[in-house]
């Protein structure tokens, strides 16, 4: 019993062990810093700390060493106990950079922070590259190398030293710089080797590119447009080829057209080409341009609108390499006797384009002829977006086509605008200079905006089994295909009907739309028993719900009899982005000239003010008539108070 109860106390003595080492750290000089090491033992465990002198910090006898960080140190901790067992942590060190700190953030936590960023260089072929960066962070941060996107093996130090450079060095050189706490990029620098035979320049690329396309058709107080569904339609299936991520809305109030604009800022980064799109009513005001939304009163004021230029300047905040505005609108002066209101004029940036569908105080016509529909400017873009060329030069290839359109000869005509600083197309390569924090977003928002519904079997209690499946016609128009998959052995003439919970309004379905909306319906359609369009998704606070309807006779009692089943979707395409939600932030001065009767309703009883006859018709709304105006040193518009609606 004796020399059993001494073996279980040797074992027990034995058991001396760390279970947490300290790490390493790389931080600014003076800074305070705390080194932890955690051991398990039996009994009262002892601390001491030494450095790589094999001298014992003073005050170094606890669990815990905080120090003034003074110069680069090595660091080790022994752990003891009583019963003459000791262990020895790993070896950390405090890397001290006495460089400028002023950006460190005053509450850091140790997330890499960069404190020299790499320079561009131009050297000689067959001399010494040489770029630094250095970061601070704890635990000390990893290094990694890129040139051109793409990581370089071994390159994993402050330091990316070339010896001997050739031509095949020359590129985009940046450093990813990581901790478990985070990942941060330097900025990116090029490095030029200089040899007798210039290389040509390299290819112009963009990291991503990105696309909200609105149309606006179907006004409570002005008449109704037929064209952006078409135009809309086809201009994001050609920017998709152009491997732009394409977000196409319909009929947006003004709630909705800013808050789809919102998400479509937060999209933008630097090296990120955009592209906003826009077609529907609109004016010129004051040397600004301005959406007229769906919701918009009669007569309407700039509080009931969008102002384009604001949009641009979203855009260019965010160091977008290009940024393009395309707009098949109108820009009739309107309100001319106010007097102008003293808006700011927006900063000189690079690379932003402007192609207007018409010349200032003039009108954009769209072409109705019972069949098909299509704004003016549209319809020539149409024909020449994916060439490769400048993209200024695709739109005057747009401006000459449109001037020899003879229905619009005299009435409209192009003009662009554009400070372009290099040749960038449309059609540039997209190229990510690795997989940031910022691409996963960028890709995880767009996809939400676009994820469909699966397709769904299910079977009915006569033994029937019918399959639902979707397809997405805009961002906010999805198309139910439901089709009879299995006949039941005591059923015949099966027919289906589908219809969703809560109902929606059908925008195709309008007078002297069936022909050319049909038309948009996509081939995997043809076989389908019922097909069911539901518009309007931006305005889905609930899920969807599918309703089928199966319809057949009873070959046992001869009647004809009814089954309904119903099928979740939750919240398809932009429906799950929430844009209504807006509307419950919108201040109360704003609303004051909103519309009498709010559009938030997925279904809608307004009249629509269609025109039925031929011809070329104007993209202008409904202006207020000219009336006596007190004029005063006051703007007329609330556009400097509109700074909220675009603060992202």
């Amino acid at each position: 019993m004796t020399g059993s109860r001494t073996k279980s106390r040797r074992i027990m003595i034995s058991e001396l062990f760390i279970v947490r080492h300290p790490f390493s750290v790389c931080v600014p000089a003076d800074h305070k810093v705390t080194l932890r090491v955690r051991a398990e033992g039996t009994g009262i465990l002892h601390y001491q700390w030494f450095t790589e002198d094999d001298e014992e910090v003073f005050a170094g006898n606890n669990e815990d060493l905080t120090i003034q960080a003074k110069k680069s140190q090595l660091y080790i901790c022994r752990v003891s106990d009583n019963f003459c067992n000791c262990v020895f942590s790993d070896w950390v060190k405090v890397k001290v950079l006495d460089i400028d700190k002023s950006g460190l953030p005053i509450l850091w936590q140790g997330e890499p922070h960069i404190a020299v960023n790499p320079k561009p260089q131009t050297v000689r072929q067959g001399t010494k590259v040489t770029l630094h960066c250095a970061a601070f962070g704890s635990p000390t941060p990893h290094y990694q190398w890129y040139r051109n996107g793409q990581p370089l093996q071994d390159k994993t130090t402050g330091m990316l030293q070339i010896d001997h450079a050739t031509a095949e060095h020359k590129g985009s050189y940046l450093c990813c710089i990581s901790n478990i706490l985070q990942e941060t990029w330097t900025e990116p620098v090029d490095v030029d080797i200089v040899q007798t035979d210039p290389l040509p320049p390299p290819a112009i690329t963009a990291t991503d590119k990105v696309a909200l396309l609105i149309g606006n058709l179907n006004y409570s107080h002005h008449p109704a447009l037929m064209a952006p569904i078409m135009d809309v339609h086809e201009l994001a299936n050609l920017l998709q080829q152009l491997d732009f991520r394409v977000v196409s809305l319909l009929d947006l109030t003004r709630e909705e057209m800013l808050a789809a604009i919102e998400k479509f800022i937060q999209l933008l980064d630097r090296g990120v080409y955009g592209l906003f799109y826009y077609a529907g009513h609109g004016y010129e005001h004051a040397g600004r341009n301005y959406l007229v939304a769906v919701d918009a009163p009669q007569p309407y004021q700039p509080e009931n609108c969008v102002c384009v230029q604001r949009v641009m300047r979203s855009m260019q905040e965010k160091q977008t390499a290009l940024s393009v505005m395309l707009l098949d609108t109108c820009r009739k002066w309107y309100n001319q006797d106010c007097i102008p209101s003293g808006i700011m004029p927006l900063g000189p940036r690079g690379n932003t384009v402007y192609g207007y569908a018409t010349c200032e105080d003039a009108e954009a016509f769209e072409v109705q002829d019972g069949g098909r529909s299509t704004g003016i400017f549209t319809k020539y873009l149409n024909a020449h977006i994916l060439q490769t060329e400048k993209v200024t030069h695709v739109l005057e290839r747009v401006s000459e086509d449109l001037g020899r359109d003879p229905l619009v000869t005299g009435k409209q005509q192009v003009e662009v605008k554009h400070t372009l600083k290099e040749p960038r197309s449309l059609a540039d390569p997209v190229q990510t200079a690795g997989h940031t924090r910022e691409l996963h977003l960028r890709d995880a928002c767009w996809r939400q905006a676009n994820k469909l519904p699966r397709k769904k079997r299910r079977m009915f209690v006569c033994g029937v089994e019918v399959e639902v499946s979707f397809s997405a016609l805009f961002s906010n128009v999805l198309v139910a295909f439901a089709t009879v998959k299995t006949r039941g052995p005591r059923t015949q003439d099966c027919t289906i009907t589908l219809s969703s919970i809560p109902p929606m309004e059908d925008i195709f379905s309008a007078s002297g739309r069936s022909e050319e909306m049909d038309s948009l319906l996509f081939t995997k359609s043809e076989n389908a028993d019922s097909t069911l369009r539901l518009c309007a998704l931006q305005k889905l606070t609930d899920s969807l719900v599918i309703k089928v309807d199966l319809h057949y006779t009873d070959l046992d009692s001869k009647l004809r009899r009814t089954e309904s089943l119903h099928i979740d979707v939750g919240k398809p395409l932009v429906a799950s982005c929430k844009l209504h939600r807006r509307n419950h932030t919108t201040p109360a001065r704003k609303k004051e000239g909103a519309s009498a009767q709010s559009l938030g309703n997925i279904t809608s009883s307004k009249p629509r003010l269609h025109q039925t006859q031929a011809g070329p018709f104007t993209r202008k709304a409904v202006c207020a008539p000219k009336v006596a105006v007190t004029r005063s040193n006051e703007p007329e518009e609330n556009d400097e108070s509109e700074l909220q609606d675009f603060t992202f």
